[in-house]
């Protein structure tokens, strides 16, 4: 139930892109861009199965907001948005399967030339074929029916007609279940594609289409939120279940020209995980052991308190978030990096001969940057400057890049007006 609630949200959010406004401009902005795409997949373990070229085939249903008035249309040049659906095949059908993607996407100029796009985008996939110890045990990168899927593609525009953009890009693809279920190497694959975009098929005529006035006001507010939020992750091999992530957090900062918004916020966040651990005696905090004080305040050391930066591109009802942040306070992860970085496999009752993590450069940085990823749906566009409005998102929150929790939330957004 957790995991389809997620993959509702994941889904669903981005497909008010589609969906926003009936005005003219939208009849003559609707494109349908067929994709095809060959690469390569990474090996994700030792012994991984052997793979031939990566195959995609992506049909991408979207809009060109080219016509569209809306400020934030206009500042983001070449901006198209598009729900993508597409089957892939990493070239090996009997261990990998085959992986069944539907991925909201958005595509805008780079380099300050229309010739040069970057496409990205963030959905779901469902996988014909997942890590089993008995019939495929060789392939762990994916472990769970449904994952995340990410998409960062530069694309190239060799031939542009009245109808048809013809592009060619390079880039890089992710599936990964969100550190829902070990294991989770993922699937990283870089391949090229080709594509066409077929502009406007319906050949509805554009003459009565107003071309929007250029923008050349500037604008910004002030706004503060409040969020909470709901997430699940699991801790290691020995402890493969889910377990809740409670978050709570503030956020102050400006909305710039009612597009680009920028805050600085405080987070605060509650792992059931690391409470269980530590009110269960396990053996990393039992008598004698290295984190036998947690016991003494098993709540505080299953927190963690952050301080985070917001970006974010509205687009009207939805909201593109990037966070990057700094903990302050989560000793719950030293256990979580003991466990998970030292020897495979490490067991629920660890011996003491063991080997665990070390504390070294990369636990430091693991330990104390975050990031989060995902999108938001605000029940009030945004074009319309409300004092008041609400939103719910589904996001991917990362140690410095490393799954750590799937996320679904809530919020309150109140702003200060010009």
């Amino acid at each position: 139930m957790k995991k389809k609630l997620l993959l509702i949200l994941i889904i669903s959010i981005p497909l008010s892109l589609i969906g926003q406004e009936t005005r003219l401009w939208k009849k003559s902005a609707f494109t349908i861009t067929p994709e095809v795409l060959t690469g390569i997949t990474a090996p994700a373990n030792d012994g991984f199965p052997e793979t031939d070229l990566h195959k995609q085939l992506l049909i991408t249903l979207g809009r060109n907001h080219k016509n569209n008035p809306q400020e934030w249309a206009q500042r983001i040049k070449g901006l198209r948005t598009g729900i993508g659906f597409g089957i892939s095949d990493f070239g090996n059908l009997d261990s990998l399967g085959v992986a069944i993607t539907v991925i909201p996407q958005i595509q805008f100029n780079a380099f300050g030339s229309e010739r040069f796009s970057v496409t990205t985008g963030m959905g779901a996939s469902y996988f014909t074929k997942n890590y089993d110890p008995i019939t495929n045990p060789n392939n762990r990168a994916v472990t769970t029916d449904y994952t995340w899927a990410f998409r960062l593609f530069l694309n190239y525009n060799f031939l542009k007609t009245q109808s048809l953009d013809w592009n060619i890009g390079i880039g890089y693809s992710h599936h990964s279940n969100g550190h829902t279920k070990l294991d989770n190497q993922g699937y990283n694959s870089f391949l090229l594609s080709l594509s066409a975009a077929i502009n406007n098929p319906f050949k509805i005529s554009e003459e009565n289409i107003p071309i929007p006035k250029k923008i050349v006001e500037h604008s910004s507010y002030s706004y503060f939120t409040l969020r909470g939020g709901l997430g699940w992750n699991v801790l290691a091999l020995a402890f493969n279940d889910n377990r809740e992530v409670y978050s709570f957090s503030a956020e102050y900062g400006k909305v710039y020209n009612n597009t680009w918004k920028v805050g600085l916020g405080l987070n605060y966040r509650f792992y059931e995980h690391y409470y269980d651990y530590i009110n269960g005696n396990e053996s990393l905090v039992q008598h004698g052991r290295e984190f036998e004080d947690f016991k003494e305040h098993p709540v505080w050391n299953a927190s963690n308190i952050s301080v985070a930066i917001n970006g974010e591109v509205l687009l009207n009802h939805v909201g593109i978030a990037v966070q990057i942040g700094y903990n302050f306070h989560k000793p719950g992860y030293k256990i979580d990096y003991r466990i998970n970085e030292g020897w495979d496999n490490t067991p629920r009752e660890i011996p003491e001969s063991w080997m665990l993590g070390e504390f070294n450069t990369k636990f430091k940085l693991k330990h104390r940057i975050s990031s989060r990823i995902g999108a938001k749906y605000y029940f009030i566009g945004t074009t319309k400057q409300p004092q008041h409005n609400i939103f719910i998102g589904a996001h991917l929150n990362s140690n410095l890049g490393q799954a750590d929790f799937s996320e679904v939330s809530f919020g309150y957004v109140y702003n200060f007006g010009n």
